[in-house]
């Protein structure tokens, strides 16, 4: 059974988009978030635990979320620890800041 965060789970898209974001609910343009940041894709321990397919994987996100995520981890944390929106969506740290996002007007 997919679940309701794994519907928003895309595969190799480079753009932005009108849409809600996964994380804040906002209206907004949204950019695409790689679960595993591409700097890590050469990575031999990521190349051997993830398929190309899954290492391409993302969702869209608004920019002030995207931008909350890189502040608050490095490319290894969120590669090895937060492959998934559900794993980003548990993380205490990130809720505050998707939190305060959602409060945000949309510019």
């Amino acid at each position: 059974m997919v679940t309701a965060l794994e519907q928003g789970v895309q595969t190799n898209a480079r753009f932005r988009k009108p849409g809600s974001c996964l994380l804040c609910a906002r209206e907004t343009l949204l950019t695409f978030h790689h679960l595993i940041p591409r700097k890590m894709h050469r990575r031999v321990w990521f190349q051997k635990h993830y398929s190309r397919d899954q290492l391409a994987s993302g969702i869209f996100i608004c920019t002030l979320c995207h931008k909350g995520i890189h502040k608050t981890y490095d490319e290894m944390t969120l590669g090895k620890h937060f492959a998934s929106p559900a794993q980003l969506l548990q993380d205490e740290t990130l809720q505050r800041h998707f939190a305060w996002v959602a409060r945000q007007k949309v510019g």
